[in-house]
């Protein structure tokens, strides 16, 4: 056994990891650990074989001895944590699989850590995403405990790592078929990853798998949320070597402040939303191919059918960037217009999900749809005003503040206050949502909105002018809007300060970078200051000549007459201090290296030992000479020493910076074609301004007078129905009085049949030479001679005159005229008698018989009725009531007739 031991340690470590008997992988398991500690680096000669040959850690991981395992996956933790990257991505592809499958699932407790340390490893080292596309397949596999093992590691990763470095969209996807499980203790750890995504991603985390949950498993997750809710939001408690490595060079520039700021950027952007986990759809291809023909219906109903399916299309956590160009047209500028406010209410909330599901490719659309959805803000209604804000909300989310700005600006000064109030609010939600800062004139711009807001007679838009002026000022700070407050009154100070006291904003105003580049702009000016401070002793002996005259006469002279020599140097300075600082110490240093200067210098430098520094501090000081450019007392100091350097100037000259005449020409150019372009931007931009405005007003115009066409072409429409309606009516009434016509021509019909079966048969041979006598006695003796008999006859012709009361309208009509006209017009025996006659059976038309005959009867018939009863006259009463009741509707008929027809 001795020989055997000697043999096994003298053998290679990569030789002992394949040996046949477990004791030895496992004390090279031991022996390989303790090497990987003890090295340098991970360039050492210990990593090398297992780097050649990776497959080597494949079988220590998954010994078949439970003790040499774990050694095994301890010593691939040390590799791992001492080898490097490139002992991570070697043997990675060799050692997972058996690390879930073998180490996970072991029933060592310490096999399990190592091999979850191991997988931990391979993560911090590299990059996570290789690590989860394999653990993912072991979901699928057939043993509940693989399944189980490998769902608590993805929830140690994540609780490590966190769901911003580890991407747990894939994971997310899986996470419903570990739900739907046989095993409990899958489900178990399924519930437990669920809340562990639940810590870092809150509600956006739902739309990806909650409704694939049974409504139990939903309950039993909302209570575990609930338990969370209140915690504070999660850390990353392990970093990879690529941020450690970003985050140990970090530290030494931003100091402690820095650091504290960046935590609270990492505290804010710990939630993810849904967006940035959901794939994107394509939803164009789901849009109905008649959706134009139904919006364009004259029907509300199939138009708002229309976009309520859109609605539906449209409402998807990601959308797949498209051509949206005609549906943003639809909803905005046509289905704004639409006098149907549930229709522009549903719009509105497509507009919502669309800018809502594409972001930052929404941004192409938004001066579609901004201006409709703002001008229909006129509405009162609170459903339709919060859909219309809701939908500009979420355009903003897609823009930004500078792309809306102008915009809103224009609309703040529309003419309807509800229009305003709108707009107002919808800034305020801006302001205080945006996460950057405005610029200076962005500032300027909403400030002397705000502040016409705060002159307004509505107590709503001037308490939101306050509001605005108070957001920006927790923007950009108090010192930074001071100059856009002055000339306000106290109270309304007050009323912003206090507004600025409670607004709660995200963009901050960061200063910092201006001041870093002024320097390097002024720093060419600092070297005149320098040189100007170094001039008071000299300035001393030379103030009675006048400053004034000798600055404006003394170097203008010197420097044309001179300008190669030592008194040159010091007249260039003086001028340059008025006009420009840089020119005289440039021509100072140029005349130096001349031939005669050498000789005028060296002599002077070793009496005045202060001469050489002038020349060493005159580039250091331009940052200290920024502040006093502009002053007025500084170039005044600049003049004066001018004069005196003439007589020390030959002991040392000044020091030289800067630009030539020609730059400075040069220079002066462009800041002239600076100004010229700054004044013709002012120009354009007060014309594009205006041009706006003309457009709004266009636009309002022209809204005017589509709302007047429709509501000409409505009352058309109505008096078009009212027409309609009116010969309809007519038709009818002409109807009814041909219907009614046609009646009476059938009752005088069956009256003359009446009349005619009714008349005797004696009446004829009245012709035949009878006589009246005869005549009276036939027609009297129809009704019996006698009493009875007579009063028999009677009775049948009472009868046979209510049978035809409905025919006597002719006769009584034929009185009536009679009367009114004369008896000139009509027959006296007709007008006389023609009641008898009728009554009698024997009318003109029944009986050829002369007029007196029917006299002769009328006589024998008076001569009859005293013998008889009343009844007779009560009859001819009713028939004349029947018949006058009879005129008077055909009179009213035919007064019907007359007014209806045109």
């Amino acid at each position: 056994m001795a020989e055997q031991e000697e043999d096994f340690s003298s053998l290679p470590l990569p030789d002992r990891f394949q040996h046949k008997i477990w004791k030895v992988r496992k004390a090279a398991y031991e022996d390989g650990a303790k090497q990987f500690e003890i090295t340098p680096d991970e360039h050492d000669p210990a990593f090398r074989p297992f780097l050649q040959e990776p497959s080597l850690w494949k079988g220590a991981v998954a010994d078949s001895n439970v003790a040499a395992q774990q050694d095994g996956i301890a010593a691939l933790c040390a590799f791992l944590k001492f080898g490097g990257r490139e002992g991570c991505t070697r043997t990675r592809g060799h050692t997972l699989t058996s690390l879930v499958e073998k180490g996970l699932s072991s029933t060592r407790a310490a096999t399990k850590q190592s091999a979850l340390e191991a997988i931990l490893l391979y993560i911090e080292l590299d990059t996570p995403a290789p690590v989860i596309e394999d653990l993912l397949p072991a979901l699928s596999n057939k043993q509940p405990k693989v399944v189980a093992a490998t769902l608590a590691a993805l929830t140690a990763i994540y609780h490590n790592y966190g769901c911003k470095t580890v991407d747990p969209k894939s994971v997310l996807k899986a996470l419903p078929k570990a739900f739907g499980h046989a095993d409990k203790n899958v489900r178990a750890e399924a519930t437990n990853l669920a809340v562990e995504f639940y810590r870092w991603l809150r509600e956006a985390m739902k739309p990806m798998f909650w409704n694939d949950l049974k409504p139990t498993q939903q309950t039993e997750m909302e209570a575990s949320f609930e338990k969370i809710k209140s915690e504070p939001a999660p850390k990353q408690e392990r970093f990879l070597r690529s941020q450690q490595a970003a985050m140990s060079r970090a530290p030494p520039p931003g100091a402690a402040g820095a650091a504290a700021e960046e935590d609270e950027l990492e505290a804010e952007g710990v939630e993810i939303d849904a967006f940035d986990l959901a794939e994107p759809q394509d939803v164009l291809s789901k849009v109905a191919p008649d959706f134009h023909e139904q919006l364009a219906s004259a029907k509300w109903k199939e138009r708002k059918d229309a976009l309520e399916a859109l609605y539906v299309i449209l409402n998807v956590p990601r959308i797949k960037d498209g051509d949206f160009g005609e549906i943003a047209r639809c909803l905005g500028p046509k289905c704004m217009k639409d006098a149907n406010i549930a229709v522009v209410t549903q719009a509105a909330q497509c507009i919502e999900v669309l800018a809502k599901g594409m972001r930052k490719p929404f941004g192409r659309y938004r001066s579609i749809v901004m201006g409709p959805i703002m001008e229909r803000l006129k509405e009162k209604k609170a459903t339709v005003s919060d859909a219309l804000g809701a939908a500009l909300d979420q355009v903003f989310a897609a823009t930004s503040l500078s792309d809306c700005l102008e915009e809103t600006l224009e609309f703040l000064k529309h003419k309807n206050p509800q229009v305003k109030e709108g707009t107002m609010k919808f800034l305020i939600r801006c302001l205080k949502t945006t996460r950057e800062a405005p610029a200076k004139p962005e500032v300027a711009s909403i400030a002397e909105a705000a502040k016409k807001l705060l002159s307004e007679s509505v107590e709503g838009l001037r308490s939101g002018g306050a509001e605005v002026l108070g957001t920006v000022m927790k923007i950009m700070g108090e010192r930074a809007m001071g100059p856009y407050l002055e000339g306000l009154d106290d109270i309304r100070k007050t009323k912003i300060k206090e507004y600025f006291d409670t607004a709660e904003v995200k963009a901050k105003d960061k200063p910092k970078p201006p001041p870093a580049a002024a320097p390097r702009a002024a720093a060419p000016a600092a070297a005149p200051r320098k040189v100007v401070a170094k001039k008071p002793a000299t300035k001393k002996p030379a103030p009675a000549p006048s400053p004034y005259a000798q600055e404006a006469l003394a170097p203008q002279p010197t420097a044309r007459s001179i300008p190669g020599s030592k008194l040159g140097a010091p007249k260039t300075s003086g001028l340059a201090a008025p006009g420009a600082g840089l020119k005289a110490p440039m021509k100072r240093t140029l005349a130096g290296p001349g031939g005669a200067a050498p000789p005028a210098l060296s002599s002077p430098r070793r009496p005045v030992s202060q001469a050489p520094p002038p020349e060493e501090e005159a580039p250091a000081p331009p940052r200290l000479g920024l502040g006093g450019r502009g002053l007025a007392g500084r170039p005044l100091a600049a003049k004066a020493p001018a004069l005196a350097p003439p007589a020390s100037q030959s002991i040392s000259p000044p020091p030289s910076s800067g630009l030539t005449a020609l730059e400075r020409a040069e220079l002066e150019e462009l800041r002239l074609d600076k100004d010229r372009l700054l004044r013709q931007s002012d120009d354009l931009r007060q014309e594009r301004s205006r041009l706006n405005s003309e457009v709004q007003e266009l636009k309002n115009q022209n809204a005017q007078l589509i709302e007047d066409h429709t509501r000409d072409v409505l009352s058309i429409k109505a008096k078009e129905t009212q027409l309609v309606r009116a010969r309809s009516d007519c038709e009818a009434a002409e109807a009814m009085c041909g219907q009614l016509r046609r009646e009476m021509e059938r009752l005088k019909r069956a009256l003359t049949s009446a009349e005619r079966v009714n008349s005797p048969p004696a009446l004829s041979p009245g012709r035949d030479g009878s006589t009246d006598e005869a005549g009276i006695y036939r027609d009297t003796g129809m009704y019996s001679g006698t009493q009875e008999n007579a009063r028999a006859g009677y009775g049948h012709r009472a009868r046979m005159s209510l049978n035809s009361a409905l025919s006597e309208e002719k006769e009584n009509t034929v009185d009536a005229m009679t009367a009114q006209y004369g008896r000139g017009k009509l027959s006296p025996e007709l007008g006389r008698n023609g009641r008898n006659s009728a009554a009698s059976g024997s009318g003109g038309r029944n009986s050829p018989a002369p007029a007196y005959q029917s006299r002769i009867r009328d006589t024998s018939t008076e001569s009859a009725r005293p013998e008889g009863n009343g009844q007779g006259v009560e009859s001819w009463k009713r028939a004349a009531e029947v018949t006058s009741a009879l005129k008077a509707k055909i009179e009213q008929m035919k007064a019907r007739q007359g007014i209806s027809r045109p």
